[in-house]
């Protein structure tokens, strides 16, 4: 503070000395430069004086001298004064390049805007207070800040109202730039000298970019987490952007190799043959070859059923994906599951993104199109799954040390935000975000009389928000009016 002050005193006092020096430079030009009045150019020589021509030359010749000595004097003070305004120049950078000194190599950006050391200490104070480096313990499920997800064409977001798309372009160019700035920031950094991933490889372009995710807090900033694709299949590059209201700064540069990162996905199985059946032809397509059943002889229960598949693992540190078999799930997706998930540090909680009743969306039976079909991410065909916590991906180790499930809770549902819960009370960083790969697929929901009345509200929430869209089932609500008005227009239309 003492330096700023320092820096605000010196402001005043070299903007007075231009502003002075300017205004004595422009006097001394008139005064050098003004003509004699005409009477004085005129006058007669001196009684004393030489008359006629060669007074007249003695005369000019003294008027030449004088100018000449006169121009001489001028140009010696204004040479002065440009030393001594290059003097309070190099005093003025002096004093501003001790703050530049102080600078961090974070503060990077296209134009960067310097900071003094005050300023650089309460960013990176923000990088602390923020899940960057650690997670923070939260009260709630509903306390947890989910991310964003976003690709170079489309952003990819929970809170959609009722005008907003759950898959749009970015319509606000403050958003647009906003990314457009991230990616490229990211982009400078992988291609910069500094960079190890510069000195064999080739440049990096918008291209190599894969998909990000973000989220903003507001007392701290915006944290974007961006994904590249590497040299060689299962390589990728990562980096880690904060913008704490201010210049955005570097946190990491990270090189991550997947290629040996197995994921082992669990699945919970009762009485549902022809589901299972679909889930297989997809566990197929994504190259998975390996998989062991294993049947217990008790009254079902989705916590406990995961928490055995879990724990029968006996080899090294794998990703744990648990899932269900009403899930469609791609290749691009459990790649985004390793990313997000480091043990001792991360697990990632992603939003799927949950089909609505193929024969409502289609209108008719026969025009409901093939599977691969349906799973496009609009308004009108699904929507954010945000209130299901089932999806999750974690590092066996981390699943072991937080305790695992609760096994006294039976039947489906509310296991999963136990565990949501345990991970937001620990120091683990908990990645929410929507994602492009993950579908649940429409199904009947029977709400059984045997579930607990907390779990039969949850299940019928569920069922309701299954089904269709607002404007979907305001249409079937209100097919009666419509079918009323049809008939009307067309009876007006035969009359003469």
């Amino acid at each position: 503070m003492m330096a700023r002050r320092g820096l605000s005193a010196w402001l005043p006092r070299v903007v007075i000395l231009l502003v002075v020096l300017c205004s004595t430079v422009s006097v001394l030009y008139m005064l050098a430069c003004t003509p004699k009045s005409t009477e004085e150019q005129l006058a007669f020589p001196r009684a004393n004086s030489p008359t006629g021509k060669e007074g007249y030359q003695a005369m000019l010749q003294e008027r030449e001298e004088q100018h000449h000595n006169y121009i001489n004097s001028l140009k010696k003070q204004i040479a002065q004064l440009k030393d001594k305004l290059q003097e309070r120049s190099e005093q003025l950078k002096s004093l501003q390049g001790h703050y530049t000194d102080s600078l961090g190599p974070g503060l990077v950006h296209s134009n960067p805007q310097k900071a003094p050391a005050d300023l650089l200490q309460f960013l990176h104070s923000q990088i602390d207070r923020a899940e960057v480096h650690t997670g923070v313990k939260l009260p709630t499920e509903y306390a947890a800040i989910p991310f964003e997800s976003f690709t170079l064409q489309k952003v990819y977001q929970l809170e959609t109202g009722l005008t907003r798309h759950p898959e749009e372009k970015p319509v606000r160019k403050d958003k647009r730039d906003e990314l457009a700035e991230a990616i490229e920031l990211a982009l400078e950094t992988l291609n910069s000298p500094e960079s190890d991933s510069n000195v064999n490889n080739p440049m990096y372009a918008a291209s190599d970019f894969i998909e990000g995710i973000y989220r903003t807090e507001k007392d701290k900033g915006t944290l974007y987490e961006l994904t590249f694709k590497g040299d060689r299949p299962h390589m990728f590059r990562r980096i880690i952007l904060f913008r704490p209201f201010g210049p955005i700064l570097k946190v990491k540069n990270e090189n991550l190799n997947m290629a040996n990162t197995l994921i082992n996905i669990v699945v919970p199985l009762a009485k549902r043959a022809s589901k299972f059946r679909q889930f297989m032809q997809n566990f197929r397509s994504a190259n998975f070859k390996n998989f062991t059943f294993i049947q217990l002889n008790e009254e079902f229960s989705r916590g406990k059923g995961l928490d055995i598949g879990a724990r029968v693992w006996k080899g090294n540190n794998v990703v744990l994906f648990f899932c269900d078999v009403d899930i469609y799930f791609t290749a691009e997706f459990l790649n985004t599951c390793r990313l997000n998930t480091q043990p001792g540090k991360k697990v990632f909680y992603p939003v799927l993104f949950s089909q609505y009743n193929p024969s409502i969306i289609y209108g008719h039976h026969n025009s409901i199109p093939p599977l691969e079909h349906q799973l496009v991410i609009k308004k009108e065909t699904g929507f954010w799954r945000d209130f299901g916590f089932g999806m999750t991906c974690q590092y066996r180790s981390d699943f072991i040390n937080i305790g695992g499930f609760d096994l006294d809770i039976k039947g489906w549902g509310g296991e999963d935000v136990h565990l949501y819960r345990k991970y937001l009370h620990s120091n683990l960083i908990v990645v929410r975000t929507p994602v492009r790969g993950l579908f649940h697929l429409w199904h009947e929901k029977r709400c059984l009389d045997e579930l607990t009345p907390e779990q039969y509200k949850m299940c019928m929430q569920s069922k309701a928000m299954n089904e269709a869209s607002h404007g979907q089932l305001g249409m079937l609500i209100f097919r009666h009016e419509i079918e009323d008005h049809l008939r009307k227009q067309k009876t007006s239309s035969k009359t003469p």
